[in-house]
């Protein structure tokens, strides 16, 4: 098979960690080739299909140099056998432009892993909306009064913007309510934009755990993003410490509630963020963490990935 991963600029990837580089090695070791290319390579012209500029690449085994790529050519998407939509967040209007030259793409016949339309339709912080009984209480609005209110029922609040990744823009408000408005009004640029809030889950100090599903069935073992010092996010990008551990009941009960529903729409990974026992947010768009599982316990996320990626194809 011939698998076009759409991602960011592959010169970038720290490839110790990068979840898509684990995905090319595990398809090369199979014998499957591997081309790549970013959004902004991708282009329609009337009465042609969707097209984009794509590298063929091999991956060499060096830690430096780690891969060779042959010159870049305008190949139609529909004819790879899996087009895998990699791109990170920001979820911005290019990311959504890429999506609706992705379902054209598919209208064409292109097999895209995660389905475009699915992506849209669930926006990484707002999807726990439709599985609110597993989450912590949680408000998105504008409004400030709002969010005031939140505060004072609560008492103890997470703000953060719909459209952050990395732990980036999240805030804690404790009782005291010191800094709350400034907060707010940074985060919804004075009523323009839309935020989330939630309740503060003490369990952080245990780690915000992902929880990986593929194809509708979870990863055994999460990797629990555990705050370091006094930091209260626990994401990797925000010096988070990494623990793979197996899945505790709740863990398990989310996943398997939720996995087959979002596998059925055309998800085949997702990354689900669980705090506790509860849900605050469900990653569609590039969910990482395989490395680190794989390293600490041995189980072969990716190679679970690639089965589904190839069982999907077959499907098709």
């Amino acid at each position: 098979m011939h698998f076009l991963f759409v991602a960011d600029p592959i010169e970038h990837f720290k490839i110790y960690k990068d979840t898509t580089f684990s995905m090319m090695r595990e398809a090369q070791r199979r014998g499957h080739a591997v081309s790549v290319c970013e959004p902004r390579h991708m282009s329609w012209q009337r009465g042609r299909p969707v097209t984009a500029k794509v590298r063929k690449i091999t991956l060499t085994g060096s830690a430096d140099a780690w891969f060779r790529d042959e010159a870049a050519e305008e190949l139609a998407l529909h004819s790879f056998d899996a087009v895998l939509m990699r791109k990170d967040p920001p979820f911005d209007a290019e990311y959504i432009y890429a999506t609706h030259l992705l379902e054209q793409a598919e209208r064409e016949g292109a097999r895209v892993i995660n389905k475009p339309s699915a992506l849209r339709d669930h926006p990484e912080k707002l999807a726990i909306m439709e599985f609110s009984e597993f989450t912590t209480p949680t408000l998105v609005t504008r409004d400030p009064a709002a969010v005031r209110a939140f505060h004072a029922e609560h008492q103890d609040i997470i703000l953060k913007p719909l459209d952050g990744m990395g732990g980036m823009g999240i805030f804690r408000v404790k009782a005291d309510g010191l800094n709350l408005g400034s907060i707010t009004e940074t985060l919804n640029k004075d009523g323009a934009e839309t935020i989330m809030v939630q309740r503060f889950v003490p369990e952080i100090v245990q780690g915000d755990k992902r929880v990986l599903v593929i194809g509708g069935k979870p990863v055994p073992y999460s990797l629990a993003r555990i705050p370091q010092g006094s930091e209260v996010r626990g994401n990797l990008a925000a010096g988070g410490k990494g623990v793979a551990q197996p899945l505790t009941e709740d863990d398990r009960r989310i996943a398997e509630a939720i996995g087959p529903v979002l596998a059925e729409r055309g998800l085949l990974l997702i990354g689900l963020d669980v705090i506790g026992g509860s849900l605050t947010e469900i990653n569609v768009t590039s969910p990482t963490c395989f490395q680190e599982i794989t390293e600490q316990t041995g189980f072969d996320v990716p190679s679970m990935f690639i089965d589904a990626l190839e069982a999907a194809v077959k499907r098709a």
